[in-house]
C-alpha cells in the first residue's frame, strides 16, 4: 500500500465517505478498522520523510533568500562606492578645472606684467643710448668746432 501523503489522505477520506452509517447515529459511521490502521501506519512511516523534506526545502529556500539579500547588500554598498568614486573624480576634475583657469589667469597677468616691465626696460635702454648719443654728437661737434678753430690758426 505504498503511496504518496496525498494519496493516503485521500484514501482515508474515501473510507470514512464510503462507511456505513449507524442507526440513530448520524454523525457516526462503521469503517475497517484494520484498514484504517494500515493506512494510518503507512501515514506515520511516510509523514516525517515528507516533513524532513519539506523542512530541508525551506532551509533551502531561506539559505538562497539570505544569500540573496546578502548580494544585493554587497551590490548596493559597492554602487554607492561607485557612485563616490565618480561624485570625488568629478570633483577632482572639477577642482582640476578651477586650478587650470587659475593657472591660465595669474599666467596671462604675469605675462602682461612681464610685458609692460620688459617695454619699460627697452625704453630706458633707448633713452639712454639717445642720450649717450646725443652727448656723444655734442661732444663730435665740439670737437668739430675745435677742429675748425684749430684750422683756422693754421691757415
Amino acid at each position: 500500500m505504498a503511496g504518496g501523503i496525498d494519496e493516503l489522505i485521500d484514501l482515508l477520506y474515501g473510507i470514512v465517505e464510503d462507511a456505513w452509517s449507524m442507526p440513530l447515529g448520524k454523525d457516526k459511521c462503521l469503517i475497517e478498522r484494520e484498514r484504517v490502521l494500515d493506512i494510518l501506519d503507512e501515514l506515520r512511516v511516510n509523514l516525517p520523510g515528507e516533513v524532513k523534506a519539506a523542512r530541508g526545502i525551506v532551509e533551502k529556500r531561506n539559505e538562497l533568500l539570505e544569500e540573496s539579500r546578502r548580494d544585493a547588500e554587497a551590490l548596493k554598498t559597492q554602487a554607492k562606492e561607485e557612485a563616490n568614486k565618480l561624485v570625488d573624480a568629478n570633483e577632482i576634475v572639477k577642482a582640476a578645472r578651477e586650478k587650470a583657469m587659475d593657472i591660465v589667469e595669474n599666467t596671462e597677468v604675469k605675462t602682461r606684467e612681464m610685458k609692460l616691465a620688459a617695454a619699460d626696460y627697452c625704453e630706458d635702454i633707448l633713452k639712454q643710448t639717445e642720450d649717450s648719443i646725443t652727448n656723444a654728437l655734442t661732444e663730435l661737434r665740439q670737437i668739430r668746432q675745435q677742429f675748425r678753430s684749430a684750422m683756422e690758426n693754421l691757415k
